[in-house]
């Protein structure tokens, strides 16, 4: 039975004076890890198991779906990459109907209560309402990862960068995902830029501000053999289908004593049709 639940979730402001939002994870000491403001706010986020097939990639910015993987120990890098994705690759081609994808980067997040996000092996739920890339940092992934030759070619057609995003070892009750239905964003007022530096580089995501016409979903109990497609970028910009698909981790304070701390994996991919 479908249960909804109350919670607060971490929505940005931008910096009071005015600057260019930031977070810079390897700040050097002194320098603030971020600028933006955190901003709490009390929502509902409705459980939609049972009616999993209204929320679409093109019309919500996400999809969830049933599928086990055949890799399930995920715990090392090179064989995730060996195995986890090849087969990643074939669903995501046989729910989207693309024609080529290329899975850029994953992150394994096993949670550990008190612990600080402070390293490739440590990283913890993401406990703030935001998109992985701006369009910008979207076309950049492009460049990035595929060879020059390739490039213009692939960006006349439809692109999106979608991640897969699945608990491992056991249901993700604690420190669920929740995500946010496209058709309840204003993409013009409820996105801020926030450039993301790093030592090499500077990538750039969207922090989501607060809006009251949100509309937070989640699926409870999210299962290992259970997915989510989650839709962080998209070429078609007319307003025909979702654009993106915001979202966060959130603890539900229905969440049993005991529950074992969250565990789960997300694949970025960089996906085109024809």
């Amino acid at each position: 039975m479908a249960s909804n639940t109350i919670t607060t979730l971490n929505y940005f402001l931008p910096p009071s004076d005015g600057s260019r939002p930031y977070t810079d994870i390897y700040a050097p000491s002194g320098k603030p890890v971020h600028n933006w403001i955190e901003d709490p706010h009390e929502v509902q986020i409705e459980d939609v198991r049972g009616k999993e097939e209204l929320y679409k990639l093109d019309n919500a910015g996400f999809q969830y779906g049933r599928e086990a993987p055949k890799h399930t120990s995920f715990l090392n890098d090179d064989e995730i990459k060996r195995e986890y994705y090849p087969e990643s690759i074939d669903l995501m081609k046989r729910v989207t109907g693309a024609t080529k994808i290329v899975i850029f980067d994953h992150t394994v997040r096993r949670r550990l209560p008190g612990e600080t996000d402070s390293g490739p092996e440590k990283r913890q739920p993401v406990p703030r309402a935001h998109v992985d890339q701006t369009p910008a940092a979207s076309v950049a992934r492009v460049h990035r990862h595929l060879p020059p030759t390739e490039v213009p070619s692939l960006l006349s057609k439809r692109f999106q960068i979608i991640n897969l995003w699945r608990p491992i070892s056991h249901a993700a009750v604690d420190w669920p995902l929740a995500l946010c239905d496209f058709q309840s964003v204003d993409f013009k007022e409820d996105l801020l830029p926030v450039a993301l530096i790093y030592p090499d580089r500077e990538g750039e995501t969207f922090g989501v501000k607060y809006n009251p016409n949100h509309q937070w979903k989640y699926l409870k109990a999210m299962t290992p053999e259970e997915f989510v497609l989650i839709k962080c970028s998209e070429s078609i910009e007319d307003g025909s289908v979702a654009r993106l698909g915001p979202h966060t981790a959130f603890k539900d304070v229905n969440t049993p004593e005991g529950a074992p701390p969250r565990e789960s994996i997300e694949l970025r991919a960089l996906v085109f049709y024809d």
